[in-house]
């Protein structure tokens, strides 16, 4: 009985740690067909890859497109309300708005589809600083196919994309990269 308490411990603790299942509440998303090969990310450690633009409409019914922050370091984060990870992760992001307000932009990409109602309430009881645009399959698959959410993609100053964090990452990890790719040393 104390082994097996002991395991499931174990393994909501992992869970919650390291990332949600992105399938567990997009049934829309994953039923949609995928965009083309050539407009898919596929990670690679040898080249850089041109990050996918997108037109997405935003939680107050505007467009947000990536093209709009040209000549920014953008993070680009999927997430969703339900996902524990996801909401300890949001105040760091808040943060790094904050202390780099005119040189990064963070866009959040809800994948919240029976949980839609519940993302502005959502973002105004956590202070989100940072435009939040709802996923549609085509953006979902173009970034490689978001198999665990939170996971955010590092877009340098030319658009492209510099890295990617699968799970909950530290915020020092993805200051550091900001601060790279701004050209700091510090």
């Amino acid at each position: 009985m104390i082994r097996k308490l002991f395991l499931a411990i174990i393994f909501l603790t992992s869970f919650s740690i390291f990332g949600c299942n992105r399938n567990a509440g997009s049934e829309d998303v994953k039923n949609n067909p995928p965009v083309t090969e050539n407009e898919q990310y596929v990670p690679s450690s040898s080249t850089t890859s041109k990050a996918p633009n997108f037109t997405l409409v935003d939680t107050q019914g505007k467009n947000i497109s990536l093209s709009d922050y040209a000549g920014k370091v953008v993070i680009v984060d999927f997430w969703a309300t339900w996902c524990p990870p996801c909401r300890r992760g949001i105040p760091d992001l808040i943060d790094i708005q904050k202390q780099f307000k005119n040189k990064v932009a963070v866009i959040g990409i809800s994948v919240d589809t029976d949980t839609k109602s519940k993302v502005v309430p959502f973002m105004k009881s956590m202070g989100i600083n940072y435009p939040v645009v709802f996923a549609n399959s085509e953006v979902v698959q173009s970034y490689g196919g978001i198999e665990a959410i939170p996971t955010s993609f590092i877009i340098d100053k030319k658009g492209n994309i510099s890295n990617q964090h699968v799970g909950l990452t530290d915020k020092g990890v993805i200051i550091d990269e900001i601060k790279k790719l701004l050209g700091n040393k510090s």
